[in-house]
């Protein structure tokens, strides 16, 4: 009987754990979990006997690996697998894959949160301005960035994307302006909302010449990756302009420092918060759970994600 462990160290809401276990009992295999795990050790020895493994944002790195001499796949129940070693996988012929599609909704409906909060000055009791009329630069058409789109329109606002992965035909056809370059995006909207992966070429992407070229009253807000962000030049152009603000889903590293001198323009949630939601979590866990046994039973490989 294959052996599906559940590894969080946010757990899964009870209800998520009831549908995972219902698709993995119900195909005939046996269900385990380590919930709230506080040490590293706890998870080397939960993987020893386990063929598969579901994590949210967990880390699985070439130490988990060699710890899980059994296992075959790892489906990280969210869109971002930036947690996982793909090449350490690899090396395992260990399969891993994501969830696409599934936390979107709420990640695009947390983008409207903050900029609300943020052209409401932050609801400092001061007059702010309205979301409708503005123009709205969505850096990365896909499932987030799509969702963002289409909320966006329901607001009144005028939307441009530029992915360099997604023909311009397909952004068109959503209603939305297909820009040619993130320089251009970031050139013509006031607001801008990030939605790339963290890689090598997009690790410290954002910085201080793409920040300095957007609108007065510029807002940036980034619910992707931290990572994709040049800090030391977030902090020189929130010290040079008074009309940028920056929200923020994932903290940065010089947290401390921009909220003590920015604290009226600048915001991050305590914990990445974008797929916090019932809705979000139940359908993660639950596609990842159907991914594994569809895997294991039929060896379906279509949200294998690659190196």
């Amino acid at each position: 009987m294959a052996k599906v462990l559940v590894a969080t160290e946010k757990p899964f809401a009870a209800v998520a754990v009831k549908g995972i276990r219902e698709v993995i009992e119900g195909a005939g295999m046996e269900l385990a979990l380590l919930e709230k795990y506080t040490d590293k050790a706890q998870l080397l020895e939960a993987v020893k006997d386990a063929d598969a493994l579901i994590i949210r944002s967990d880390k699985v790195d070439n130490e988990v690996l060699d710890a899980a001499k059994q296992l075959k796949i790892v489906v990280r129940a969210g869109a971002g697998y930036d947690n996982v070693d793909l090449a350490a996988a690899t090396a395992h012929q260990v399969v891993v894959m994501n969830t696409p599609g599934q936390n979107s909704n709420a990640v695009a409906e947390l983008v409207f949160g903050l900029l609300v909060f943020a052209v409401r000055n932050f609801y400092n009791g001061t007059s702010g301005i309205e979301l409708k009329g503005k123009k709205l630069g969505i850096l990365a058409y896909g499932n987030v960035g799509r969702n963002v789109a289409r909320i966006a329109k329901g607001f009144g606002m005028e939307v441009c994307a530029y992915d360099a992965f997604c023909p311009a035909s397909v952004i068109e056809a959503d209603g939305v302006k297909a820009v040619a370059s993130t320089a251009d995006l970031f050139k013509e909207c006031q607001i801008v909302s990030l939605h790339i992966p963290a890689t090598p070429e997009t690790k410290g992407s954002i910085n201080h010449e793409l920040m300095s070229s957007m609108p007065k009253n510029a807002i940036l807000v980034n619910t992707a990756r931290k990572e994709v962000m040049d800090e030391a030049g977030l902090a020189q152009i929130l010290a040079e302009r008074p009309d940028f603000k920056y929200l923020t889903d994932v903290m940065p590293a010089i947290h401390p420092e921009l909220a003590e001198k920015f604290g009226g323009r600048y915001f991050s949630t305590p914990k990445k918060m974008g797929a916090q939601t019932a809705e979000a979590n139940i359908n993660a866990g639950i596609a990842a759970a159907k991914q594994i046994v569809d895997y294991l039973v039929n060896g379906n490989e279509r949200f294998r994600v690659y190196k």
